[in-house]
């Protein structure tokens, strides 16, 4: 009986608040199925403990989802793709723990990914078997999300520079922050980026800091934001609802020109005019517009991933491990979840 060649790869992401499961047939996506918790919207953020007690109701039903969209079996599985870190512990535990029981369960591999690799991945993620939009090696990736702001390099799916990062607050979780303090809700990103489309950019100015290098700094700029505001709730005490549209423009564009600054600065440092977008804030329309400003008058060739893989997703986990399963890269079953980190 002639031997099924086809590599099928389960992967699991349980990083934060979004439990996710995906397969993979020799590179092409055939299912990707995630359940958010809306439970942290009452409370302004992320709450670790409920979000580790969603993930072990979601689990079982989404990883059973994607293997029923896929139109296989577990049996048919060739390896189990799983998210190692960094994010908050309790979720992480949650996925890590499920993938090693399945996977020693069907006697297959195990193989682990760097959550950050998995968003720069995304866009080797495959719809067809003739998709060739992935960018060529080596390409710049500016990778935004809610925790991580990152120029990288990407010479192969093993070999990512941190090229520049932040030094304190991450893009997104500036947007999340300013967004709170204009008691616009939770999760901020989407609001202030449905605001800016009917606001003036131009109407406030907020602090740039000055960091030498490709590395980020938001913290200033929170800060700026935080005192500005206070001065103008003062003597109108309506101000933000007056002035939400143009607040959340004039935010947008600073954070986004700050992003765009720097990673200016190592397209023509590197000479590398391949440039990707990834991670949560690439779903920003304020970010995508400058990115393809920028292609335009730079002469940059741009690879902008879809709206469902930009947020935390399986898919993405699954096309790193699908590329560390042709390399033999597995970990063992004791391997830990780390919380911090940024590439290995």
């Amino acid at each position: 009986m002639m031997k099924n060649t086809d590599v099928y790869i389960l992967g699991i992401e349980s990083s934060c608040d979004d439990t996710s499961a995906a397969v993979l047939r020799n590179g092409v996506l055939l299912s990707n199925v995630t359940a958010s918790q809306d439970v942290h919207r009452d409370y302004g953020g992320v709450v670790p403990e409920l979000a580790s007690r969603a993930h072990q109701q979601n689990v079982v039903p989404v990883v059973d989802q994607a293997i029923r969209r896929a139109g296989i079996t577990k049996e048919m599985l060739s390896a189990v793709a799983f998210t190692r870190g960094p994010g908050l512990m309790g979720s992480l535990l949650v996925g890590v723990n499920f993938a090693k029981g399945l996977a020693r369960s069907l006697g297959i591999p195990l193989i682990d990914v760097n959550h950050l690799q998995g968003h720069v991945m995304a866009h080797f993620i495959k719809e067809s078997d003739d998709d060739m939009s992935a960018p060529p090696m080596p390409f710049l990736c500016l990778l935004v999300s809610g925790g991580n702001s990152q120029i990288v390099k990407v010479s192969a799916y093993n070999n990512i520079e941190v090229l520049g990062q932040t030094i304190d607050d991450a893009a997104g979780e500036a947007i999340d922050k300013c967004s709170k303090v204009m008691g616009l809700g939770y999760p901020g990103g989407p609001i202030i980026d449905r605001l800016a489309r009917q606001g003036n950019p131009k109407a406030y100015k907020f602090a740039e800091p000055h960091i030498p290098g490709y590395d980020y700094s938001f913290s200033g700029l929170k800060t700026s934001f935080l005192y500005s505001l206070r001065d103008w709730v003062k003597d109108d005490p309506d101000f933000v609802e007056h002035h939400k549209e143009d607040l959340a423009a004039s935010l947008e564009f600073t954070i986004v020109d700050i992003l765009m600054k720097k990673l200016k600065l190592a397209v023509r440092d590197t000479r590398i005019k391949h440039v990707a977008l990834a991670g949560g804030v690439s779903a920003n329309n304020g970010l995508r517009n400058a990115f393809k400003d920028h292609a335009a008058r730079y002469g940059w060739k741009i690879y902008i991933p879809k709206f469902s893989y930009t947020t935390d997703n399986a898919a993405m986990i699954a096309i790193t491990g699908y590329y560390k399963y042709l390399d033999g890269e597995f970990c063992d079953i004791d391997a830990p979840a780390f919380s911090k980190v940024t590439f290995e």
